[in-house]
Order: structure tokens, then sequence, then C-alpha cells
């Protein structure tokens, strides 16, 4: 039976095993897909004896995404701009990087009827996990994305990588050009201290989108933030994990899964344990 695996330190709390086996059940596709704790030092001869027996697709998730996007033979455009990979494929000694991110927060949001063409964005956060969002993001051409992180310089740099996909500009946190905008996505990790980013609450209208990549069994902290500043719509990240995971699901096996009963579970799963 052909193996998959997701790849990360630490691991346990990992819902890529649930939603896979969801999605193999549902295609009725044979195969086992297992969470594997990855050694700090040992991410590269880990994924390669695990392809070298009969392993064929794997995902990645933190720390390991920059070593797999080192690792991969051939890198996805996606990937190659993220600078990034959170899919690995292996086919006949070959490992390709993917990264599913960001068509898995574009898939999400279209999921929740929200289109993004015509609208202005605001990204918080240059980390891995804003690099994975923006080309799927532009390609749905919005009016403008704009970049705003703690460290002004990094935002700058990454806004001017992708310059040629659109309209899209970067700054510090304290520099956000004063307008509403019609989504803002929290791409960045503040939530898993219990924190947000600090942004002025005159980013938010009562027709703002507010989206945080992260989820918990409760409100995070920049959705609770963003619903007492009156945004319309507040969503968290669990949908995105389940969207990525299904492209990375086609990408393996070419079959795209059906997410919406893989999405009521695992919210029943988080919500009820």
């Amino acid at each position: 039976m052909d193996q998959y695996a997701v790849f990360g330190n630490p691991i346990a709390h990992s819902k890529s095993p649930f939603i896979h086996t969801m999605f193999a059940q549902q295609t009725g596709q044979p195969l086992n897909y297992e969470a594997i704790l990855t050694p700090l030092n040992g991410f590269t001869e880990t994924v390669r004896q695990f392809f070298n027996g009969s392993g064929k697709g794997a995902n990645v998730t933190v720390p390991f995404k920059q070593q797999a996007f080192e690792l991969a033979d051939e890198l996805s455009t996606a990937a190659e701009l993220a600078g990034s990979v959170n899919t690995l494929s292996y086919l006949q000694g070959v490992i390709k990087g993917d990264n599913t991110d960001g068509i898995g927060l574009v898939r999400d949001l279209q999921f929740h009827d929200i289109e993004l063409s015509g609208k202005r964005i605001l990204l918080l956060g240059a980390g891995g996990a804003a690099r994975g969002a923006i080309l799927p993001v532009l390609e749905q051409q919005p009016l403008s994305l704009h970049i705003a992180n703690r460290t002004e310089a990094k935002a700058r740099e990454l806004a001017a990588k992708f310059a040629d996909y659109g309209d899209i500009s970067g700054g510090g946190l304290e520099s956000i050009p004063q307008q509403h905008y019609e989504l803002i996505i929290n791409a960045s990790s503040s939530g898993l201290s219990g924190d947000r980013p600090q942004i002025p609450q005159s980013v938010i209208n009562t027709d703002s989108i507010c989206y945080d990549m992260l989820y918990a069994k409760a409100m995070t902290p920049f959705n609770q933030w963003a619903n007492i500043s009156g945004a319309a719509i507040l969503l968290d990240g669990l949908g995105m994990l389940v969207e990525q995971a299904a492209q990375s699901f086609y990408l393996w096996r070419g079959v795209m899964p059906d997410t919406g009963a893989v999405r009521k579970a695992l919210r029943q799963h988080l919500e009820y344990g």
C-alpha cells in the first residue's frame, strides 16, 4: 500500500492524518497516512528513507518547510516564489516540491462565497505563511494587496519579489495606509503567544472580512479584536487547513476530494475532542 506522511517537530497535534484518512475513505484510494516526528537535525535523512521505502508523498510542517524547499529536485512556481514547501511528491526517483497553502486560503474564502477580485487586501506578516499566500491571492486579481510586517524591510522585500503579479506594496505595522480594507488576513504567528498584530482599528469598517490563518477551539486573539472592532465576517484557518490538504491529495492521487464533510468533522473533532 502506498504510504504518505506529515513530517514535523512537534507533530502529535497534527490533524493531517485525520484529514487524509477521511479523504482516502471518501475517494476509495488505498493508502496509509501517518504523522512522523522528525529529528530537528535529521529531516533530509528521514524523508529520503521514507521515499526509499514505499513513501509516495509527504506534507511538511514547522520547522522544516525551508529544508523541504532545499530538498526538492523540482519546484512548482508557487513553491519557488514562496521559498518554502509544504507538499512533497515522489515519482521515479524525483522529489517535487509544491506549496498548497495559498490555494488552500483562496479556496476556503471561495467556500464562504468570498471573491477576491477588486478587493483591497491587507496581509499581516511576512513569514512563510504569508509568502505561500501571496501568488494565489494575486492571481485572483484584487484591487491591491498591502503587506504589513513588524520588520518593514522584510515586507518591502517580499512585495518587490511579487511586483510582476499585481498591485502589491509593503511596509511596517505602524505605517499601514490609512484606508479601509475589504479583507484583512492575519498570517503572523502572534496568536500562538496569545497576542495579535498591533494595527489601527481604522483599517476595519462594517463590511470588512477578517481572516486568521490560525485556528483554535476558542476565537483567536486577532478575531476577538476584529469582532470588537466591528468586522462583518470573522473566519479562522481551519478551512484553509482542509483545502490545502485537499490540493496535496489531488497532486498525489489525481482525485479531488469533497472537503465539506471533512470540514464539518474536523470542526466537531476540534470542539468536542
